[in-house]
């Protein structure tokens, strides 16, 4: 190895030994700073344009881009000057449950947030009867979505007592919401769902929720196509508990089957104090006669509607009087049914046993004179409390007007009120008699004849005694036209309607005796010519004797 090159390695090794020694633990002094030489450029263009007003700063903050770093030595790190974001709720998120939100008891603040939720356009109207005693959307058009916003809204109302949906159409999935309102509403007394049309499995959705339910006493199913199967869902209701008062199925096409139904679960819960079944089929006697039965064990029922069913037949006729001896029955409706003759008389039987009945409505049945003479003649006893009776549209006579006046003198039936239909021969017509009038013009036309005219009375006597009583109107006009009396065709039928027989499926009659005592009574000196004796037998002529036989 060379002088030369060994003189280089020395001389590195003490640069090295150099530098090693000026390395050390403590921080140098701050003027020794590396991050602090930094030269700033002449030009700098953010300043030239902010010279120009092109350019602003913004808050004056140095950004971290262009400080120069410091060494890890430095106790104060430059981005210390920066607090630490602070956590924007993603812990609370994470590791907390939300807090449930209370909301007040009306619901209003709750239907409006469960309206956003569903993003539905909140009714106004159910909004503002959340803070009153009744809510009602009738013939509104709610929408069916929109119930459940509003069931959730009365689960915890204390105020509303009234719920009035009618004739909104519902469906089976708002039968449900209303339900779920049901079981845990305390505090609503009336539902009403009359026409909107939820059939027996919107029945059955809404029957789920009346079990827990002790404060809903009304409900009003009109008008909802219920069938006997839906009548046999409310049956299986009412046979586990439904506490319900007054109940309405008008209108819902029950039969025997569902009225048979009914009659079973009455055997547990028989203590509704108003029903109405009218406008159905309750016309069969099958199932409807243990209802009936059923319903005079009732120690409630002070309201029973059956008109609209076609009702008729002895057997109805003996259920119906059975539930009139109901210990507290106010209120019967039996109107528009077909109750008449012995059925009438079976039903008002046992009236004098109704010690409460107030009301009693037979309109519209096809009563004769005789049934409604005795529905009064019944009522006129002291026993019998029934201040109101309504007969529209049944016919009543002269008697039953006498009888009614009696009722005024008596003290028991001072109040009593009656509606009844026409009054069958109390108005009599005035002026000339028609037969009078003509008679008179027959008899004129026949004076007013000069050849040999027929008269109409010795006519009528001819026919009487040849044993024509009554007669055709064709014929009677032919016998005229024989014997030429005077007459016209109109004048003849006045005469045959007037002089009328008895009626006939073929033709008009006339009744022969009555136009002769008619006319014998008005015209005395007419009578028929003596009928002349019978000429008397020629006499035998004798015979000629021969001429052999002569005596000498």
């Amino acid at each position: 190895m060379s002088d030369d090159s060994q003189s280089e390695k020395e001389k590195e090794i003490e640069i090295i030994k150099e530098s090693v020694e000026y390395v050390s633990s403590e921080d140098p002094p701050m003027d020794e700073w590396s991050s602090l030489d930094f030269e700033i450029p002449e030009e700098n263009p953010k300043r030239i344009l902010f010279e120009k007003r092109l350019y602003s700063p913004g808050s004056g903050e140095i950004c971290t881009q262009y400080i120069a770093m410091s060494a890890s030595s430095v106790l104060r790190h430059h981005y210390y000057n920066y607090p630490a974001v602070v956590d924007p709720g993603i812990e609370v998120a994470l590791l907390h449950p939300e807090q449930a939100i209370i909301y007040p008891d009306d619901g209003q603040e709750l239907y409006l947030d469960i309206c956003k939720e569903m993003n539905q356009p909140p009714v106004k109207l159910f909004y503002r009867g959340l803070v009153e005693d009744t809510i009602d959307l009738k013939y509104y058009c709610v929408n069916p979505s929109g119930i459940r916003a509003m069931a959730l809204a009365l689960e915890s109302n204390r105020i509303v007592k009234t719920f009035n949906l009618t004739d909104n159409f519902l469906t089976q999935d708002a039968c449900l919401h209303l339900a779920q309102m049901l079981d845990k509403n305390s505090c609503l007394y009336e539902l009403n769902l009359s026409g909107c049309k939820i059939g027996a499995p919107g029945l059955k959705k809404l029957l789920s929720g009346l079990s827990g339910n002790k404060t809903l006493k009304v409900l009003n199913l009109n008008k909802n196509d219920l069938g006997d199967s839906g009548a046999q869902y409310m049956a299986e209701a009412v046979f586990t508990g439904v506490d319900i008062q007054q109940i309405y199925l008008s209108y819902n096409r029950i039969g025997s089957k569902g009225a048979g139904a009914l009659a079973e679960s009455l055997e547990t819960y028989n203590n509704f104090t108003v029903i109405d079944l009218s406008w159905n089929n309750l016309f069969s006697p099958v199932g409807v006669f243990s209802l009936l039965s059923r319903l005079m064990e009732n120690k409630h029922l002070t309201e029973l509607n059956l008109s609209w069913n076609s009702m008729g037949g002895a057997r109805l006729a003996n259920g119906i009087r059975n539930v009139i001896n109901a210990p507290n029955l106010r209120h019967l409706d039996l109107s528009n049914n077909r109750f008449s003759g012995e059925d009438i008389t079976t039903i008002i039987a046992d009236l004098n046993k109704a010690k409460k009945l107030n009301y009693l409505n037979i309109s519209y049945n096809p009563l004769s004179i005789d049934d409604a003479l005795k529905v009064l003649t019944k009522i006129k006893s002291v026993a019998v409390k029934v201040q109101h009776l309504v007969l529209e549209n049944v016919t009543v006579d002269e008697n039953f007007l006498k009888l009614l006046e009696q009722f005024k003198q008596m003290k028991s039936k001072k109040n009593f009120v009656v509606k009844y239909g026409r009054v069958d021969n109390i108005f009599k017509p005035k002026g000339p008699d028609p037969r009078e009038v003509l008679l008179n013009r027959a008899e004129f036309l026949r004076k007013k004849q000069r050849k040999n005219p027929g008269d109409l009375t010795l006519v009528a006597m001819q026919l009487l005694k040849d044993k024509f009583e009554i007669m055709e109107a064709k014929d009677f006009t032919t016998a005229l036209s024989m014997a030429s009396v005077p007459m016209d065709s109109d004048l003849a039928d006045e005469i045959i309607n007037v002089f009328a027989g008895p009626r006939s499926a073929k033709a008009k009659t006339i009744n022969i005796r009555i136009l002769v005592d008619f006319t014998q009574r008005k015209w005395p000196e007419k009578k028929l010519p003596p009928t002349p004796p019978p000429e008397p037998e020629p006499e035998p002529v004798p015979k000629k004797a021969a001429k052999g036989n002569k005596k000498k």
